[in-house]
């Protein structure tokens, strides 16, 4: 990897997929604004990563026991067991090597457990060498009901395939709407030493109050006793601070 070599690199595949975007730390304005003006937690998460979307307008439909789906230009509800974008196969054919014809991802696909459909991006997502990819429902944003989604850890540094999520429908007999301008995930990069034992295995706990020690309650009191103890006290300082720690204008422990 070169100094110069992008963390991710996206490939679009269907031309009319948008292209990923800077996840927002607004949560694409619908934080409120005291969340965005002084909860720096809450911020950071919602901009940690990169917003990915659908590639076109769909709904969905699920009786309880079958899914169809329907989409702008389709004159009726389609039974859905594996579905490709449309007009994409051939274009796939077009460009794809010739041992490669006839190998295009499919767009839906309706999974083996009930309600359960896999929605593919039209991307693809290659991260640089020890990195990961965590694929999550967008932080922060509510997107409407009718489905949750599952999360899951992609590597990507070595997995060259579609990038994809997988819906849970929660509602029957009520058409569940999925708007390409709307992000359907977040993709978040994280180093592949976390998942290791040496990271994972290394906690430890404080069972009860007595066995705080004298540095912790020092700590509890600077952070939650003292400043609300100040009449003089501004709203947003612990993210005024993490802000000026993040940019090294902060001594470590101020704020």
């Amino acid at each position: 990897m070169t100094a110069d070599a992008p963390i991710v690199r996206f490939y679009r595949l269907v031309a009319e997929a948008s292209l990923p975007m800077r996840a927002d730390r607004s949560a694409a304005g619908t934080l409120p604004t005291r969340a965005f003006r002084y909860c720096d937690a809450v911020t950071r998460a919602s901009g940690f990563g990169w917003y990915v979307f659908p590639p076109m307008d769909f709904h969905l439909l699920f009786d309880g026991e079958e899914i169809c789906w329907t989409y702008n230009g389709a004159d009726e509800w389609l039974p859905l067991g594996t579905a490709q974008f449309p007009h994409f196969s051939g274009r796939f054919d077009d460009a794809a090597p010739a041992a490669l014809r006839g190998c295009a991802p499919p767009f839906l696909t309706a999974l083996p457990e009930a309600g359960a459909v896999q929605v593919w991006t039209g991307l693809i997502a290659r991260t640089a060498p020890d990195w990961d990819l965590l694929v999550r429902p967008p932080a922060n944003l509510w997107i409407g009901g009718g489905y949750t989604q599952y999360e899951g850890v992609l590597e990507s540094d070595r997995w060259f395939g579609p990038l994809f999520t997988n819906l849970r429908l929660t509602r029957t007999g009520q058409a569940v709407h999925i708007r390409a301008e709307v992000p359907l995930l977040q993709v978040q990069p994280i180093p592949k030493r976390v998942f290791g034992e040496d990271v994972l295995g290394s906690m430890a706990v404080v069972g009860a109050p007595e066995e705080l020690e004298d540095a912790d309650w020092a700590d509890y009191a600077r952070t939650v006793v003292a400043p609300n103890e100040d009449p003089d006290r501004r709203p947003g300082a612990y993210a005024v601070g993490a802000r000026k720690r993040r940019a090294g204008k902060c001594p470590v422990g101020a704020g």
